[in-house]
């Protein structure tokens, strides 16, 4: 089973499960834990080959749903019937996953700094790590996607959190990871259809370059979705700027919350 960690408010209060994004661990949401658990029971999880679930291992054909599955088998394992699923980054894709093959569990959805389409420069970007990967020590690589996707000043300290977390990881599950990205333009779009009926909160940073174009179109289209875009800060916008992440997740749950059965 994956690696968790619970903090409990109280018998009564609704859950909200963190889900970090690829090279990073549950430690990211360090600058959430004072605000979160004054409201909720907290359910922290590192996936699959990251923090203290290095060794939970790959089979030939996993894929998001096994990746989704294993945080389900977490919840199952502590009877938590429901959560709010707040995600980052790739942790994302997990987060929308879990709503898709488990509606049932998940109350809403907040998605901070998501990865809902890839363009072409990304795609290049992940075709040059997907062909060299296997030949160039990952940590190069991984440095690299991290200054082109947090370039600035101002995301140093996200920059760096993500590269020293990364260091956690061996290179397989580094390779395992990167190589889910091949078929992702398609199986979000799949993905954003079929959760369409969850409440859904993007929470983007306004200098996330790469990935907010994508999230503002589909939000447009969608009435049951909403975009939150947090004024100076980068794609990991819950370290870049914690305070103001912090109030408008909280909000949004409050505002959907239901009475929880745990």
């Amino acid at each position: 089973m994956l690696y968790y960690k619970t903090i409990i408010k109280s018998d009564d209060s609704e859950w909200v499960t963190l889900l970090h994004g690829a090279g990073g661990s549950s430690s990211i949401w360090f600058k959430q834990m004072r605000y979160y658990r004054k409201h909720f029971n907290v359910l922290l999880v590192d996936l699959r080959g990251h923090g203290k679930s290095a060794n939970k291992e790959w089979k030939k054909n996993d894929s998001f749903k096994q990746l989704a599955k294993e945080v389900v088998d977490v919840l199952n394992h502590l009877n938590i019937k429901q959560t709010h699923i707040i995600g980052m980054s790739l942790g994302t894709i997990v987060g929308q996953t879990m709503a898709e093959s488990y509606p049932e569990k998940i109350s809403t959805l907040v998605l901070g700094g998501a990865i809902i389409n890839v363009n072409l420069r990304t795609k290049f970007l992940l075709a040059i790590g997907r062909t060299i990967m296997n030949f160039v020590p990952y940590m190069l690589l991984y440095k690299l996607f991290a200054y082109i996707i947090m370039p600035k000043k101002s995301h140093e300290e996200s920059r760096l959190r993500f590269i020293n977390e990364a260091k956690k990881v061996s290179q397989k599950h580094f390779i395992k990871w990167v190589k889910l990205t091949r078929l992702v333009n398609p199986y979000l779009t799949h993905l954003q259809v079929a959760t369409r009926d969850i409440p859904t909160l993007f929470v983007m940073g306004e200098e996330d370059y790469l990935f907010m174009p994508p999230v503002e179109r589909l939000v447009k289209e969608n009435e049951n979705f909403s975009l939150e875009v947090i004024e100076q800060a980068g794609h990991v916008c819950n370290i870049d700027q914690p305070d103001a992440f912090n109030k408008i997740s909280t909000q949004f749950i409050v505002k959907h919350q239901q009475t929880a059965v745990i």
